[in-house]
């Protein structure tokens, strides 16, 4: 199917249109989503929102032009943007609240899901103190495969301040990167320091040690 035919079809409000179109972009939103909130449920509850505000303003599609993937993701980038917010302001009041009672939680995750989980807690170690503007174009360009055009389309800016803002991300994560992984290391070390065995008391060591070692002639 041509693009400008679904584009027409989803300006309809043609449900079969709509339903492809989500089996289409679903994941790739989910994707797009949890990278930049780190968050596999709140991923989900955007990926919802994403595609009810699609179905909402189907009217303002173009009649013409490419895939619909990019007007996706740039609904999804909004979205994800506001989810943050509205969890900061959460953390923000439940920081005020007295500590509740803990309660045991019985759930239990497939292990796919917390290695998951672990992925994205592992990205975002470093992705979070990217700027939030820088990492929007990161996660579409690089991640979601968006082109300068259609990541300038998603976010409504010009091409000029995309490859700006993508230029300066890599540098920052290139950087923050490096960062990271020279304090991991100088950690390890100092663990490993930690597990070699003291010396005893009374021992000596190195070069002090061979030197009180009594002669082979004077032990006669």
């Amino acid at each position: 199917m041509e693009h400008n035919e679904v584009r027409e079809r989803i300006r309809a409000g043609d449900r079969e249109a709509f339903g492809d179109l989500y089996d289409r972009y679903a994941r790739t939103v989910h994707q797009h989503a949890a990278r930049l909130n780190g968050d596999l449920s709140a991923a989900e509850d955007v990926m919802s929102e994403t595609f009810l505000a699609a179905w909402r303003t189907r009217e303002q599609v173009r009649a013409e032009g490419g895939p619909l993937g990019p007007w996706l993701l740039g609904i999804a980038t909004n979205k994800a943007r506001n989810h943050r917010r509205g969890v900061g302001r959460r953390l923000a009041f439940l920081a005020r609240q007295p500590k509740p009672e803990e309660t045991a939680d019985f759930a239990e995750a497939s292990a796919e899901r917390l290695d998951h989980q672990r992925e994205l807690a592992a990205v975002r170690a470093v992705l979070d103190r990217l700027r939030g503007p820088e990492r929007e174009v990161l996660a579409l360009c690089v991640w979601a495969g968006l082109d300068y055009e259609q990541t300038a389309d998603a976010l409504g800016v010009p091409v000029g301040t995309v490859r700006s803002r993508l230029s300066r991300a890599r540098k920052r994560l290139r950087a923050l990167t490096g960062e990271r992984l020279a304090q991991e290391a100088q950690e390890e070390r100092k663990e490993r320091e930690a597990r070699e065995p003291g010396r005893g008391r009374g021992e000596v060591g190195g070069r002090a040690a061979i030197v009180a070692l009594p002669s082979e002639r004077g032990s006669r």
